[in-house]
């Protein structure tokens, strides 16, 4: 049995952060494992047709951390990302309108502008009723028919698949209402009003894919990670991990950012078992399209039920010199591609893409967590703590909980 003072369970952004900061201030008494033969997690990207495309999906520096920035530019330096403004949309109604759509409805004909205005005006958190408990039920209550059965519902019916029913709302809390007066102001004004989306500015590299910094970070302490070594338990009483090899590692502290469903944790409670088995996920393909996207969009959110995808990712408007888009898949509908014209394209699968906030997640969680901190086993970053961070915010909570070390 290897032991160490530290053992770091996978090396995307937030394992790779964590073990980085700790070399920073001294301490090299750790091993990070990564079940892959790179570093990158979700983040890894692939040359495709000559550049690189995002095999993770799509994922981008946003510049409203300056700490997380000026920690990524130590690996890949500034000047070697292009800034943009971000440029999302939405296909819906027969028009390619910005995103979020309840600040664009100014971009629709007036016919169409007229129903949207009338439906959020009778939307329940316009009229005063209390907020459902389900998420479906909250679309219509935030932004009322017209932008549900248009667009919200059949997108993420896409997005979620047959786990729709089953989420909560408690992860929308702080989002505000939809207002009407705001909306009619937008409309009049032909301006967007309200907060801004996430990655509203956002930096993507000019010559490689956004792995590149992560994989400059696995150099800058290779002797400290060991690749292909997939966990298969983790003991919490003794903190010990076994890989899929019979590969034995003991530690003073354990980091996981890897999902707790993907590895026997032998020695947790019954009640943390259970826990376990109620955390969810979605798993998303990614698939390679060389064709124009027809957008000078960053992304768009398509929600036709007619189409398989729910999102293209307009790879020639980001990484600049590159061809094509890529298209992003939940597992259960890529089945439709079997008969498609892109099946002969690249396509890589992620079985691990979104923790799905359910409604009894957060209660699972926290119960995982607590059993699992007492025994010096922390979960950190999406999988971690099963939430869907962005890379920004989990390389931001990688580097607070080792400068706290």
């Amino acid at each position: 049995m290897k032991t160490t003072g530290y053992l770091i369970l996978g090396a995307g952004p937030s394992g790779l952060t964590y073990g980085r900061r700790l070399m920073d201030k001294g301490i090299t008494d750790f091993i990070i494992l990564e079940k892959e033969e790179s570093a990158g997690g979700l983040c890894r990207s692939q040359e495709v047709d000559g550049k690189p495309l995002d095999i993770g999906g799509g994922h981008f520096l946003d510049v409203r951390r300056p700490k997380v920035c000026d920690f990524v530019f130590r690996f890949l330096p500034q000047d070697q990302w292009n800034i943009f403004d971000r440029d999302s949309r939405i296909r819906v109604d027969g028009c390619e309108v910005s995103h979020p759509l309840e600040a664009s409805i100014w971009q629709f004909p007036e016919k169409i502008q007229d129903r949207y205005l009338n439906s959020i005006k009778k939307a329940g958190c316009n009229t005063g009723a209390p907020m459902p408990t389900h998420f479906k039920d909250w679309i219509r209550w935030k932004l009322g028919d017209e932008i549900a059965d248009n667009y919200m519902i059949p997108y993420n019916s896409k997005m979620f698949a047959d786990s729709l029913d089953e989420l909560g709302t408690y992860w929308l809390e702080k989002l505000p209402n939809v207002s009407f007066e705001e909306t009619l102001q937008s409309v009049k004004e032909h301006r967007s009003l309200g907060t801004q989306p996430g990655h509203a500015r956002f930096y993507y590299p000019k010559d490689y894919g956004y792995g590149e910094p992560f994989l400059r970070m696995a150099d800058s302490m290779q002797h400290n990670i060991v690749y292909n070594a997939p966990v298969k338990e983790l003991s919490l009483k003794d903190r010990t991990v076994t890989t899929m090899s019979g590969e034995k590692y003991q530690a003073q502290k354990i980091i996981t950012t890897i999902p707790w469903d993907s590895m026997m944790v032998t020695d947790a409670s019954s009640e943390v078992k259970e826990a376990i088995t109620k955390l969810k996920h979605s798993s998303v393909e990614i698939r390679y399209v060389n064709e124009d996207p027809g957008s000078k969009a960053h992304w768009i959110y398509v929600p036709s039920l007619e189409v398989p995808y729910h999102r293209i990712l307009c790879r020639c408007n980001f990484c600049l010199g590159s061809r094509g888009y890529w298209v992003e898949t939940v597992k259960s509908r890529a089945e439709a591609y079997k008969a498609s014209k892109w099946i002969k394209n690249f396509a890589y699968m992620n079985d691990y893409a979104y923790p799905l906030n359910t409604i009894d997640k957060r209660e699972a969680i926290a119960l995982i967590l607590k059993e699992a901190a007492s025994f010096n086993v922390i979960g950190l970053g999406r999988w971690g703590e099963h939430e869907h961070y962005n890379s920004d915010v989990v390389i931001e909570k990688a580097m607070e909980l080792a400068d706290n070390e």
